[in-house]
């Protein structure tokens, strides 16, 4: 696990950038579609992230004595 985070970290965001030129390179235009789609997940992504992480915080705050990572 300690090599495999840091080694996805670089080369997801790489795998990307190179299948968007090649993208561009096979189909032209149509890399501006790829492009809004990655947009339109990446930002479906981080909503979700940012609300677990909201939640997260509001059950350790309502019970402060409690760890926020217990079950219900």
């Amino acid at each position: 696990m300690r090599i495999a985070k840091p080694l996805l970290l670089v080369t997801t965001p790489l795998g990307i950038a190179l299948g968007l030129v090649e993208a561009y390179r096979l189909a032209g235009g149509l890399v501006v579609l790829m492009a809004a789609m990655l947009g339109v997940i990446a930002t479906a992504i981080g909503s979700l992230i940012a609300v677990a992480r909201r939640e997260q915080a509001e059950l350790a705050s309502a019970r402060p004595g409690e760890s926020a990572c217990r079950k219900r």
